[in-house]
């Protein structure tokens, strides 16, 4: 048996960064309260989403992994607590501006860092302005409570990222996120679009899976951002374990054994069964090999 606890966080961000970090430091010890072995925090948590127009100065945020304030109080919270735990940051690397999680293992020790693959353009989603596509492809990590693969917000589209990860070993799936209304088609709500893709990554690779999102009114220059929460915990059907309000901040865990969902993938074939030798049109934009 390896059992482990999974545990998702949900909050709302303001321009008071020291409160925001504050913020996800006691969720992440109310989810260490709770039993939690992984606590997944939301994307950019540190700030509002700030992606959301476009502004040089927000890209004087960034800053590298090494010696990162929010990252190192984050490995001596997740040492204390022996939790695991990736961290979302605006990472600066030299002239490069990215995306990132630093994963941080139950001792405190960062294993590596992930920068965001599928960067969106979009109103309201304007990250093509500050951050280069992530360099680092996928990455799965073997930590104290299994092995871990994170996308991050947008790469939670894409089936192609999912299974990368399950083809590396990942038992978990993590997506941090920042996801809402359309800012100016707010009656379009994609929350249980956002959900099933994402439940169909567990099903489809037999994982469990969380997602973390933020919640809040966020007001910009030209539009308002109303994130929709919703965080939720997904099991090896797909099945939704724990589902977060849209509103509210909260805490919510899933526990699953590792070695139940190991011998489920075996049982099911799933990758017993796969053709890579079909899938190169998979490697090309438009289909055609």
């Amino acid at each position: 048996m390896r059992e482990v606890v999974i545990a998702a966080t949900q909050m709302a961000c303001s321009w008071d960064i020291d409160a925001n970090v504050d913020r996800a430091e006691a969720l992440v010890r109310q989810a260490a309260g709770q039993g939690a072995h992984v606590v997944l925090i939301q994307e950019l948590f540190q700030t509002p989403y700030f992606c959301a127009e476009q502004k040089n100065e927000y890209r004087e945020l960034a800053q590298p992994m090494e010696a990162h304030p929010v990252i190192a109080r984050m490995q001596d919270l997740a040492r204390e607590l022996q939790v695991v735990m990736p961290v979302s940051f605006f990472e600066r690397a030299n002239m490069a501006l990215f995306n990132a999680v630093a994963m941080i293992d139950a001792d405190g020790s960062v294993l590596g860092k992930y920068r965001k693959s599928h960067i969106p353009d979009a109103i309201g989603y304007q990250e093509k302005f500050y951050f280069s596509p992530g360099d680092t492809g996928f990455r799965v990590w073997d930590t104290a409570a299994g092995c871990i693969g994170v996308g991050i917000c947008w790469d939670q589209w894409f089936p192609e990222a999912a299974r990368a990860m399950a083809l590396m070993g990942a038992e978990i799936l993590l997506y941090p996120t920042a996801i809402g209304c359309e800012p100016r088609a707010p009656e379009i709500n994609s929350r249980a679009h956002w959900t099933r893709v994402m439940q169909g990554h567990a099903a489809a690779n037999v994982v469990a899976l969380a997602a973390s999102n933020r919640i809040g009114k966020e007001i910009w220059d030209e539009d308002t951002m109303n994130f929709y929460g919703s965080s939720f915990i997904a099991g090896p059907e797909g099945e939704i374990c724990a589902q977060a309000s849209e509103d509210d901040q909260e805490v919510i865990t899933a526990r699953f054994d590792l070695d139940v969902l190991r011998a489920q993938r075996l049982e099911w074939g799933l990758f017993r069964d796969r053709r890579p030798d079909l899938y190169q049109l998979l490697g090309t934009l438009d289909g055609t090999v």
